[in-house]
């Protein structure tokens, strides 16, 4: 590949209700909501657009799902998956993993790892913390 670059620069995240995630995501990660937008005209008002853009990593782009079915965890037969799932290094887990939930995650009743939290953020979507 001589002289070319390529780079991962954001992550865009499906979601029912865009400004609501980045919100929440804002929280859980200390990090500004750097851009929002509004229902489109005619459409819902959970319709819209959100941005966190990260200095140290990739900017997080929420955008709005009519259609969406929140995803199984883990999967099973018939059911929407998750087709991928933000990875967060922490610190300390026990305290990350509480911080998440008063940030509005729901707690996965399945964990595969004693070093992984798998958590649900407002929508379903599973992500996980780990040290």
């Amino acid at each position: 590949m001589d002289g070319l670059k390529i780079e991962v620069t954001s992550i865009t995240i499906a979601t029912p209700d865009p400004r609501a995630l980045a919100a929440f995501y804002s929280r859980l990660l200390d990090l500004p909501v750097t851009t929002e937008e509004g229902p489109r005209p005619g459409e819902p008002e959970t319709d819209g657009w959100a941005q966190i853009r990260n200095t140290s990593g990739p900017t997080l782009n929420f955008e709005y799902e009519r259609v969406w079915t929140t995803p199984t965890w883990p999967s099973r037969p018939g059911t929407q998956h998750a087709t991928q799932h933000l990875d967060i290094h922490v610190s300390d887990l026990e305290a990350a993993t509480t911080h998440a939930i008063y940030a509005g995650a729901t707690l996965a009743p399945y964990q595969p790892q004693e070093t992984v939290r798998v958590l649900f953020d407002p929508s379903g979507h599973p992500f996980c913390l780990f040290t």
